[in-house]
């Protein structure tokens, strides 16, 4: 009895988990970032002052997500916050960036899963379309070009670029903006 009670409980669990990703699914199309992202911090992401969540964002485990003050992200971002992704203060992420926590293990003969955790520094420009893959740490004031797969840590500073993202230049260190932008609509 105990055993089919566990298991009713594991079932429940997951349907809980798996309705209130479809719930936020939903959220994502309010055109309205305010209400999204009050919901947003009730499914547990922390997210800091003056930061704007755009349009129709994706998230497994949402409670494994943190956004500092000021940063943007754009529209049909997909966040796999399994692991943990840490996002700092004053970051641009484009429309379109998918990061990834977890991937499958192409060396494992039962299709097993490994990853690790992303973080992203302060005043990191990530553009559109970009693909970043488990355990990568992006440098403060990086920048990674549109349609980039990022494999490999970024450098503070750096401009990379490609598939995989290789280093193409170095940004200047002097940043001293402050991302303050949300319309009521977007």
């Amino acid at each position: 009895m105990l055993a089919l009670a566990k298991k009713l409980y594991r079932k429940a669990d997951q349907f809980y988990k798996d309705f209130l990703l479809f719930i936020l699914t939903l959220i994502g199309y309010v055109p309205c970032h305010i209400f999204r992202k009050c919901i947003y911090r009730l499914c547990g992401i922390k997210i800091g002052k003056n930061t704007s969540i755009h349009w129709r964002t994706r998230f497994f485990q949402p409670s494994g997500l943190r956004i500092g003050n000021n940063s943007i992200i754009g529209n049909d971002a997909m966040f796999d916050a399994r692991k943990g992704i840490v996002i700092g203060n004053n970051v641009s992420l484009s429309m379109g960036v998918w990061i990834w926590t977890l991937e499958h293990d192409p060396q494992d003969t039962l299709y097993g899963i490994k990853g690790g955790s992303v973080v992203i520094e302060d005043y990191a420009w990530i553009s559109c379309r970009v693909t970043i893959l488990p355990g990568i740490t992006i440098g403060r004031g990086a920048v990674v070009a549109a349609g980039s797969v990022v494999t490999k840590d970024v450098p503070p500073y750096a401009i990379v670029g490609g598939v995989p993202a290789k280093k193409i230049g170095e940004r200047t260190k002097n940043l001293q903006y402050c991302l303050n932008f949300h319309k009521a609509f977007q």
